[in-house]
């Protein structure tokens, strides 16, 4: 695993956890939280592939 990869790894969590707080928070709605982890996953996994 290179170190690009380890990133993604570790970042798309991050990413994830910070969007479902900011839900918990109120200020994000569902949608939002659903679009924001999505397209986190989604890009992770293009980006960790692509590698």
């Amino acid at each position: 695993m290179t170190d690009a990869q380890f990133g993604l790894v570790v970042a798309a969590p991050v990413i994830a956890g910070f969007a479902l707080m900011l839900y918990r928070m109120g200020v994000l709605q569902g949608a939002g939280t659903l679009s924001a982890v999505a397209a986190s996953a989604a890009i992770a996994v293009v980006l960790f592939f692509g590698q």
